[in-house]
């Protein structure tokens, strides 16, 4: 402070860079906090418990395997009951479920109640292929299975193979699904050729609106319209007939163009109706249903793996996994103006498989 005349001047601070440094207290490595023992390091009945707890858990999942396996037997979806295939996906989504959550809590209390609880530091350092590397990769792996207990303790390494080696079998059982079975009311049902050669499409039979089943005439079918198609038979139908799995393999997508517009072999020349065409919906990779139809380039699009085809040119494939066009629908006109199909598809429908030729 200076007094000059009267009149008081005050002189403010330096000014600051605003970093303080004080180079004589460096920061202090904190260091790890107090190790606090679990309840099953302090007492050997924890401990039990805890053995307990994991074997049992992993007995659970074997029994929730076995589970999904005795329901895929209770509920056969192929009784084309809906409640039927209700319970079977449910009960068997709910064994597996069972099986591998059971796994993943048992291995998850293992790890946190009885496997070794030290902390320690792992120094970083290059790590090459020398001898001594591999030694010490060696005696890790005895040091884990020390610590683990996975040696000694037997229940939990006999529950474990055991939830392991059942939860694969629910998976096994379903393949079971896949494969072709014959019965006594349908014996051609192991035969895949003959199962997807014959639909209920037959001669005179009206193509019909999905899923009400209205006839459908010819004059209905404006250009650049498509209709999604069953056979008017199979309202005639109740579950009990099969009537499902005879809908997904006469499923038809039916579709109008300028005549001019569509290129045919000489002996489809017949197939189509005035530039209408009706092809299975059925796509040949897996066998996804193909429902989604562009106007303007006149393509067909499965959702599932995006194979497109060309309604123009035989639905073709342009695109996409599919390995074959869909398989066309023969049609005509009846004497009151509806579509009618002139036969059956003359291919199996659906995707490629071993036995069609």
């Amino acid at each position: 402070m200076a007094r000059d005349g009267g009149t008081e001047a005050v002189k403010g601070p330096e000014p600051s860079s605003g970093l303080a440094v004080n180079v004589s207290d460096p920061a202090q490595n904190p260091g790890l906090p107090p190790h606090r023992q679990r309840m099953t390091d302090k007492d050997p009945k924890a401990e039990k418990r805890a053995v307990r707890t994991v074997y049992a858990l992993f007995y659970l999942s074997a029994a929730g395997s076995l589970w999904a396996m005795a329901a895929y037997m209770l509920f056969p979806i192929e009784d084309q009951e809906m409640s039927s295939i209700h319970y079977n996906n449910m009960f068997i989504g709910l064994g597996i479920a069972l099986a591998l959550l059971s796994i993943g809590i048992a291995a998850i209390h293992w790890s946190k109640t009885l496997m070794n609880d030290k902390e320690y530091v792992e120094e970083r350092h290059d790590t090459r292929g020398t001898e001594e590397t591999r030694a010490a990769v060696v005696e890790s792996f005895k040091t884990a299975d020390d610590e683990s207990g996975f040696g000694r303790r037997k229940m939990i390494r006999n529950s474990l193979f055991v939830a392991l080696g059942a939860s694969i079998l629910p998976g096994i059982t379903l393949f079971r699904g896949l494969a072709p079975h014959s019965s006594p009311d349908h014996p051609e049902a192991g035969d895949p050729v003959a199962l997807l050669h014959h639909t209920l499409w037959d001669e005179g039979v009206r193509l019909a609106r999905d899923p009400d089943g209205t006839p459908i005439k010819a004059s209905e079918v404006t250009l650049g319209s498509a209709f999604h198609v069953i056979p008017e038979s199979l309202t005639e139908l109740d579950h009990h007939d099969g009537k499902l799995n005879e809908k997904a393999k006469a499923m038809v997508l039916l579709v109008r163009l300028l005549p001019e517009q569509l290129t045919e072999r000489e002996e489809r020349k017949d197939w189509s109706y005035d530039g209408i065409v009706a092809y299975s919906k059925v796509c040949t990779h897996v066998g996804c249903p193909v429902a989604l139809y562009e106007q303007q380039t006149h393509h067909l699009l499965c959702p599932c793996h995006q194979s497109q085809f060309d309604v123009s040119h035989e639905a073709k494939v342009i695109f996409g996994p599919a390995s074959r066009p869909l398989p066309q629908l023969p049609i005509a006109v009846d004497d009151e103006g509806y579509l009618v199909a002139r036969s059956d598809f003359e291919e199996p429908v659906g995707p490629t498989f071993w036995e069609r030729h």
